[in-house]
């Protein structure tokens, strides 16, 4: 279980309050106007940066104390975070073993990963050498490798097209529902949330909001969330 516990989030003029909390296995989506705090709301829980009051738990550990690598999860960004000078193995590997020192057992576990994602046999390929679609799924392949039980999802899928977005939320929602493993995923259009998420954070006017039903709360909006929205 994830509680935010009083959390208040404050940059210059900036601030935003969460105190809700996201059920082990929920698939969520954080969803609300630009610049209201969403993908801030995924990088305090990340720890890249502190929050000004409250706590994060997970499973009842504060998360506060802990640093980014060491918290219990994993982040997909709209860039995917790739290394350029890495193949799409070692890429995938770092998820394992950051000096990428790899035993056989190892590159079992980094080839298994790629095939869960679609891209059996492409180990030895590097990221400019395939297409938007493909990296996304060498950064997801990481993340399962990784097999942490909470993923953020920072718009990662925003710049692929209809279909090829559809496939990945998909295998998304697949790998989530095999591992157990619970997803907050950013995102601005709503058709994401309703194929991916039962539940949604509206983030708007100051406030992350307690997680409602998606369908529920896009049949009828709050007045910040119909404005945006262009209802």
């Amino acid at each position: 279980m994830l509680l935010f516990d009083g959390v208040e989030i404050v940059q210059g003029d900036f601030r935003l309050t969460a105190d809700f909390t996201v059920e082990t296995g929920e698939r969520v989506a954080v969803i609300g106007p630009s610049g209201a705090g969403k993908s801030t709301l995924l990088s305090v829980i990340a720890g890249f940066f502190a929050q000004s009051a409250g706590r994060i738990l997970w499973d009842g550990t504060d998360l506060g104390p802990l640093p980014p690598g060491a918290r219990p999860l994993s982040i997909l960004f709209q860039d995917q975070n790739l290394f350029p000078h890495l193949t799409a193995g070692q890429n995938v590997a770092l998820g394992l073993r950051p000096d990428l020192r790899l035993s056989h057992d190892d590159r079992a576990r980094v080839s298994a990963a790629l095939a869960r994602v679609g891209l059996a046999g492409m180990e030895d390929r590097r990221p400019g050498t395939l297409s938007g679609g493909q990296q996304s799924r060498v950064a997801l392949a990481r993340v399962l490798l990784r097999a942490r039980p909470l993923m953020l999802l920072d718009e990662p899928f925003s710049a692929l097209g209809p279909a090829l977005k559809v496939e990945m939320l998909d295998l998304v929602a697949g790998i989530a529902a095999e591992t157990g493993a619970t997803v907050l995923m950013v995102s601005h259009d709503p058709e994401d949330a309703l194929r991916i998420a039962g539940q949604t954070v509206l983030v708007a006017d100051g406030i992350a909001h307690a997680p409602q039903p998606t369908a529920t709360l896009l049949a009828d909006p709050p007045p910040a969330l119909a404005a945006y929205l262009g209802k």
